[in-house]
């Protein structure tokens, strides 16, 4: 991995960690599934304009249209329960839970993809990694809301349909798809079903400031619109294989915005969860022999 792109890894995984805080801020003014919804629409035509400029392959008459819904329908339900997670519970520990992703992605993989099964490093890793989030599960701190576990159980259940949209992308006819289409996949079929679900879940506007409308604007162009297109860029360059590894930044950044932006407190048994966690990460991302 070079230069370049080691620093656009760092950036993005640095983008993704603060978003998580970004989200919270502006649940304060938007519903959260109404937000989630209104962030899909609203970068589904950015997307699409890039795919149409770039000539990118764009198709739903190849065999990927099933497959794509179902994508669509595990992505709503991914940033339904992770919006709502982040009113329930802090950042640090929806960050803690939610970028498990890898971890359900290699113990699906292990069943679902030939060459994809479970080394004794990796199995070691799972087991690191799943003690983590038991003990993160049972010890709140005297600051966490009472309901706190509801979002830490909405947090996993996300990272759960974000590993199958992983694990689909890689054995559908999706993976022979442009990302790009993925990608429009997902956010039309969000759109559609956040919104019309988002009424079911109270009032869709709390307050809206100009700060709201900013923060909500750049989650739109720069983290969903640029920020996916340009990680879509740096895997067409670089091996996934180099890659995986800042992926592991990811939550690190987020427990840190929490720490920097709302004060959370991060305690002793905390540490210890997000030290198995991320040593169990470390694990499953190790390369084969």
């Amino acid at each position: 991995m070079d230069l370049g792109g080691a620093s656009m890894l760092i950036g993005f995984s640095l983008l993704l960690g603060f978003n998580q805080a970004l989200v919270k801020i502006v649940n304060d003014g938007l519903a959260p599934v109404f937000q989630s919804g209104l962030r899909s629409a609203c970068a589904f035509l950015p997307v699409l304009c890039y795919a149409l400029w770039r000539e990118k392959r764009l198709s739903i008459n190849d065999g990927s249209l099933g497959p794509g819904l179902v994508n669509g329908l595990l992505f709503s339900g991914e940033f339904c329960l992770l919006f709502l997670a982040l009113d329930y519970t802090s950042v640090s520990r929806v960050s803690l839970f939610f970028y498990t992703m890898p971890l359900w992605v290699a113990l699906g993989a292990h069943f679902l993809i030939p060459g994809e099964r479970l080394t004794a490093t990796r199995a070691l890793g799972l087991s690191l990694a799943l003690a983590g989030v038991l003990l993160a599960l049972s010890s709140n701190s005297e600051s966490d809301s009472p309901q706190a576990w509801k979002g830490d159980l909405m947090a996993l259940l996300a990272a759960l349909c974000w590993a199958g949209i992983a694990l689909l992308s890689r054995t559908t006819r999706l993976s022979q798809c442009t990302p790009e289409m993925n990608l429009l996949y997902q956010l039309a079929v969000s759109a559609v079903v956040l919104l019309l679900a988002a009424p079911l879940f109270g009032d869709l506007v709390r307050e809206v400031t100009p700060a709201i409308i900013a923060i909500f604007s750049f989650q739109v162009i720069v983290v969903v619109a640029i920020g996916f297109v340009v990680w879509f860029w740096i895997l067409s360059i670089y091996p996934v294989s180099d890659m995986a590894s800042f992926s592991l930044l990811t939550p690190v950044f987020g427990i840190l915005a929490g720490w920097w932006m709302f004060d959370e407190q991060l305690t002793v048994s905390f540490f210890m969860a997000l030290g198995g966690v991320g040593l169990g990460l470390v694990l499953v991302n190790s390369p084969r022999a």
